[in-house]
């Protein structure tokens, strides 16, 4: 069986879905089981701006559904002068892993921005991508629709994964 690992933008996983013209909410235990089960995720990364005390509700549900937290590193006198931009984050992380060697098989990202392009076809290029899930058609960057093969990208606004992700 695959090790695979996912990487979560959770901003814009959240706006992708509930600020899309068609809203939706994700159930974040099914998402998980949805990760596993479909792509052999053992290891989910859920990437947030700063801590945000009034949050811990969020931050409870998204461990308890089995997500590792990894908050965006800020310097205390610009919480809440800056947006909780994790891309930078996480692109160094999966980098990282590539260039340590982790036992790893494969990446999938969630996420629809297109700020990640030149790692998506780093990682297809040596082998190390499984799946970009956007969260809406809509949304995300015209760049994957352009330069990476569409086998590489599915959207989770789909009928077919919205049903099995979506919180009833």
């Amino acid at each position: 069986m695959a090790n695979n690992q996912a990487f979560i933008d959770g901003q814009n996983l959240y706006l992708g879905t509930t600020q899309s013209e068609n809203q939706w909410r994700i159930d974040l235990e099914r998402f998980r089981v949805y990760l596993r089960e479909k792509y052999y995720v053992n290891k989910a990364y859920y990437f947030l701006g700063a801590v945000d005390d009034d949050r811990d509700r969020l931050y409870n549900a998204i461990q308890e559904a089995g997500f590792i937290l990894s908050f965006r590193e800020h310097n205390t006198s610009m919480i809440g002068k800056k947006k909780g931009n994790v891309d930078t984050d996480i692109v160094f992380i999966i980098m990282e892993k590539v260039a340590e060697r982790e036992e790893f098989d494969k990446i999938v990202l969630v996420s629809g921005d297109g700020d990640y392009i030149k790692m998506v076809r780093y990682l297809i290029r040596k082998g190390k991508f499984a799946k970009l899930l956007a969260p809406s058609q809509i949304s995300m960057s015209s760049l994957y629709k352009q330069q990476i093969d569409n086998v590489y990208y599915d959207f989770l606004d789909s009928h077919s994964i919205r049903k099995k992700i979506e919180l009833n």
